[in-house]
C-alpha cells in the first residue's frame, strides 16, 4: 500500500532540508507551498479567480501574482485571507491528489504541509512527521540566516501553531538541533519506519 505521510515543522525548523533528504531516500514529496505557487501561475484559472476576488492590484506589471502585495493584503484583512484560501486550498488539494495517484504502489508519499497543525488535517495521514527545534533556535536561525529582526522572527513564530500543538499530532519527531549528519541519520531511521508501514 501507499503510505501517506504529513510532514510539518515551524518556520526555520529545517523542514525543507528534511523534505529534500526524504526525496533522496526515495519518498515521493508533494510540496504544498510549491503547488500553491503552481495553481496561481500566470495564465491559470487559479490566478484569474484570485484577481476576480481581490482585484488587479495583486498582479505585477508582468501579470504574475505579486506575492508581497497579496501578503500585505491578507495579513491586514482576515476576510481577504479567507477568500484567498477558499480559492487556493481546493486547487492545491486537487493537484496534490493527482500527484499522489500517480505515485507507484507501495510508495512513501510525503505531503510537505507547513501549516498541518493549523489546518487540522493530521488525521488524513498514516503518519505525521514533525521537524522540531526549540523556539529560541528558530529565532536565532531567522535572525542569522534570513536577516529577520528578533521581533519579526518572534511574530512569525507566534502566528503559527505552538510547538506543543505540532508535537501533539506527531507520530515521528525529528529533532534538528544537531549537525546535518545527525539530522540525516534521524531522517533515515524515520524513513525506514515509514517504508515498513508500506
Amino acid at each position: 500500500m501507499t503510505v501517506r505521510v504529513g510532514l510539518t515543522g515551524g518556520i526555520a525548523s529545517g523542514k525543507s532540508t528534511v523534505s529534500a533528504i526524504l526525496a533522496e531516500l526515495g519518498a515521493v514529496v508533494i510540496d504544498a507551498d510549491l503547488l500553491a505557487r503552481e495553481v496561481v501561475a500566470r495564465g491559470t484559472p487559479g490566478l484569474d479567480a484570485v484577481v476576480a476576488e481581490l482585484g488587479r492590484g495583486v498582479l505585477t506589471p508582468e501579470g504574475d501574482l505579486d506575492r508581497p502585495a497579496v501578503g500585505a493584503l491578507v495579513f491586514a484583512d482576515a476576510s481577504a485571507r479567507k477568500r484567498l484560501e477558499a480559492i487556493i486550498h481546493p486547487l492545491v488539494h486537487r493537484r496534490s491528489a493527482e500527484l499522489e495517484a500517480a505515485a507507484a504502489p507501495g510508495s512513501v508519499v510525503v505531503h510537505d504541509i507547513p501549516l498541518l497543525a493549523e489546518v487540522g488535517r493530521a488525521g488524513q495521514f498514516d503518519a505525521v512527521v514533525v521537524v522540531d527545534v526549540p523556539t529560541e533556535v528558530q529565532v536565532a536561525r531567522m535572525v542569522g540566516d534570513r536577516g529577520s529582526s528578533t521581533e519579526e522572527a518572534q511574530s512569525r513564530i507566534a502566528a503559527q501553531a505552538s510547538r506543543e500543538d505540532r508535537l501533539a499530532i506527531a507520530t515521528h519527531v525529528i529533532d534538528n538541533t544537531g549537525s546535518l549528519e545527525d539530522l540525516r541519520r534521524r531522517v533515515e531511521e524515520v524513513y525506514a519506519d515509514l517504508v515498513a508501514l508500506a
